[in-house]
């Protein structure tokens, strides 16, 4: 076997990538290789690939999706204070190695591997190709627990975070998940439904391959002003999205929120038998239940359409926890090149961990859900 460094994906047949991917979207050689073509991780916006890939002859058997980073925007898993602390006492922390799904918080193979044997070569030569860099830390982040178990071996720090996950066990209808609800919170959900019917919104889902051309230009618009809103730098743009719809048509779900025909509101999803993944969303204009019946009520309304078992909320959002989302525990992995900087973080993230515990067992005793 040999390890190859590479700098973009065209060398790698799709399907053959797709095959170490296991069928998750956020991995899919279309979705990454994407990313790079639309210009949204590049060298130029502070994400270098460094896909580290294992090989047997001609045939690619393991890889990390891998980045140079030149920054932490677009992680979710937060290491500014790390970055600062480094500054502080004149130390680098960029550029550091990140192995993750570029604006991408959903969990998922890091270690693409066809056998537990590659996945532990590919841990190794990981943690080599830091030591070996010229890099303060390496970052591992929304892995699946087979990868968490491999890394957490291999001496990699630990830390955890909290998502809100919804589950589909079966039911038939949108009225049979909020029969399971608790009284309260089955109440607030159909007032903001009937808010938004005496409002005049009606709600229409396309797939990539059915939407238009014009859908994915409102997409874009929405998508773009979510990020004014807030005073940011939209990570992605038109051409990615185009690029989505075009190469993952039967991945990407639309939801097109309109008033008279006119459309007011836009989120964007991938999906797949398994899962259902909700990414971005944006709005024209302020409609009271309008964030809430786009990103979440719709999807859900899919998912038990499909027999979709899971939806994933993505980043943050206690506000899901009422709508049915329950806690879910994420992990990431690090590694610091400077020793005491890697046991001070190590202190903070056991101190940390314990914090999370506790906020997940608080969220689970307060159930949404009917006891």
């Amino acid at each position: 076997m040999s390890l190859r460094i590479l700098d973009s994906l065209d060398s790698v047949v799709p399907a053959d990538w797709d095959r170490l991917a296991g069928g998750h979207p956020t991995l899919a050689h279309a979705f990454l290789d994407s990313l790079h073509a639309a210009g949204c991780a590049t060298p130029q916006t502070g994400w270098a690939p460094q896909y580290l890939t294992l090989w047997e002859g001609e045939r690619i058997v393991g890889a990390v999706p891998l980045y140079l980073k030149g920054h932490s925007y677009g992680e979710y898993v937060f290491d500014w204070a790390w970055a600062e602390a480094h500054e502080q006492h004149g130390l680098a922390y960029y550029p550091k190695l990140l192995a993750a799904v570029p604006f991408t918080p959903a969990t998922g193979p890091r270690l693409l591997a066809e056998s537990d044997v590659v996945r532990n070569q590919l841990a190794l030569a990981l943690l080599d190709l830091a030591k070996r860099s010229d890099v303060s830390s390496l970052h591992v982040l929304f892995p699946t627990e087979a990868d968490a178990e491999v890394l957490r071996g291999a001496g990699m720090l630990e830390r955890t975070g909290v998502q809100f996950h919804w589950s589909n066990p079966g039911y038939a209808t949108f009225d049979d998940f909020l029969a399971a609800l608790s009284h309260d919170k089955r109440k607030k959900i159909r007032q903001e439904r009937r808010k938004l019917d005496e409002a005049g919104i009606a709600f229409r889902r396309v797939t990539g391959r059915d939407a238009t051309e014009a859908d994915c230009d409102f997409f874009t618009q929405c998508y773009r002003r979510t990020y004014r809103a807030h005073r940011s730098t939209p990570y992605l743009n038109r051409k990615f999205f185009g690029l989505l719809a075009s190469r993952m048509p039967d991945n990407v779900l639309l939801v097109i929120a309109e008033r008279e025909g006119k459309p007011v509101a836009s989120a964007m999803d991938l999906f797949t038998p398994a899962a259902l993944y909700g990414r971005y969303w944006g709005a024209m204009e302020y409609v009271p239940g309008l964030h809430f019946e786009t990103c979440f009520y719709q999807a859900m309304a899919f998912c038990i359409e499909r027999g979709i078992p899971r939806f994933e909320g993505g980043a943050q959002g206690e506000h899901k926890h009422a709508r049915g989302f329950l806690p879910e525990v994420t992990r990431s992995f690090h590694w610091l090149a400077h020793p005491a900087f890697e046991r001070a973080v190590d202190d903070y993230l056991e101190r940390e961990g314990e914090h999370i515990a506790a906020y997940v067992d608080e969220l689970n005793e307060r159930t949404p859900f009917r006891k």
